[in-house]
């Protein structure tokens, strides 16, 4: 069967997201008013002393400040990310746990320490063996069999396979449990079926120990050219005769990487990541404080490497995950400010978990 790959025109909307683009402050005048008439310096220092003595300065104050709460706590318990025709949601605190959920293709990528929700998705791609990425693996199979549900499916790196059978074999020796699960070692650039319109390949990613993304293609059957000047009833009897009448068309909807160096970006075989409807990719530091450097000694990236590579990211929309806890919602905000504005238009941060430094 022929295999064609067809990009996916990529023309980046204009994400709002209320806390990373706040509505511009109306103007001063409108168009059919005068401007304002030229004031003297004394009138300034006059007018200033009044407006502080009344009190009306700090009413200001207290106006921003309960503002700036009222984002906050909005931003706290927001629960998902409505995107691109996806329901994302999870978890992702750098060093503390991992896993982003999306219901509409019954997955979770990671399973961090096994948040309830994600108990209900039927397949697992794991993206490396740290344990605030797979630890909940043993609770997972567990619940689910507790519910009645069909064993899952897990998908790990080929190299973890045989460890993660032996963590299952511990847990079902000591707990005396049962554990059914379909345990699957996916390479880079094999391939998986998860229905008949959707497959899954993993993509070559960079982490301090074996690592690997995964990408997830919707498939659709397009007729092929050789065939497209014949009839209906020309067309049925090639197809009855056994003649592969059509070609398989794969379109690259969600990228995940899970924790990476930003070397990802420049290699070409991952060109269909960053083409993708929507990558799911992490920013662990933010800020001078943590040198890129440092960021790459620990196997992850920096967001001003998102900043200098923002010239590969072709994605409609980019979500940002696994920030250092260090961070509060506020300095995420205030970094993602500073990303290029075709960039900051299409990116979202995954905060659940984060504090607000008004809480």
């Amino acid at each position: 069967m022929q295999v064609s790959l067809t990009p996916v025109s990529s023309h980046p909307p204009y994400l709002h997201d209320p806390i990373l683009h706040p509505p511009p402050p109306p103007p001063l005048y409108t168009s059919n008013q005068a401007p304002p008439q030229k004031i003297s310096v004394a009138h300034h220092i006059c007018l200033a002393h009044s407006v502080k003595g009344s009190g009306f300065m700090s009413t200001i104050s207290r106006a921003i400040e309960e503002e700036e709460y009222r984002k906050a706590r909005a931003e706290v318990r927001r629960k998902g990310i409505e995107i691109e025709g996806f329901s994302v949601e999870g978890v992702s605190i750098g060093g503390h746990e991992t896993c982003v959920i999306i219901p509409e293709l019954k997955c979770a990528f990671d399973i961090g320490r096994c948040p309830q929700r994600a108990v209900h998705q039927n397949f697992v791609f794991i993206t490396h063996a740290h344990l605030d990425h797979i630890g909940g693996l043993p609770m997972y199979v567990a619940t689910r069999g507790l519910y009645n549900l069909k064993p899952p499916t897990i998908i790990v790196p080929p190299c973890i396979k045989e460890d993660i059978e032996k963590l299952f074999d511990i847990h079902r020796t000591v707990g005396q449990v049962e554990l059914n699960v379909d345990l699957v070692a996916l390479d880079v650039g094999e391939t998986y079926e998860l229905r008949n319109d959707l497959v899954v390949r993993p993509f070559r990613t960079h982490h301090v120990i074996p690592s690997q993304g995964y990408l997830i293609y919707s498939i659709r059957k397009k007729l092929k050219k050789q065939y497209m000047h014949l009839k209906g009833k020309q067309i049925e009897k090639l197809k009855k005769s056994g003649v592969e009448i059509t070609d398989m068309i794969l379109s690259p909807e969600v990228a995940f990487t899970g924790d990476t160096m930003s070397d990802f970006m420049l290699e070409p075989r991952n060109a269909d990541a960053l083409r993708a409807k929507l990558l799911i990719t992490e920013a662990t530091f933010l800020d001078e404080e943590f040198s890129i450097e440092h960021a790459r000694q620990h196997g992850h990236t920096h967001l001003f490497e998102i900043i200098e590579h923002a010239q590969w990211i072709r994605n409609k929309a980019v979500i940002l995950t696994h920030f250092s806890s260090r961070y509060h919602i506020e300095d995420i905000r205030r970094a993602l400010s500073k990303l290029q504005p075709k960039v900051l238009a299409k990116v979202v941060a995954l905060t659940e978990g984060f504090k607000s430094m008004y809480t």
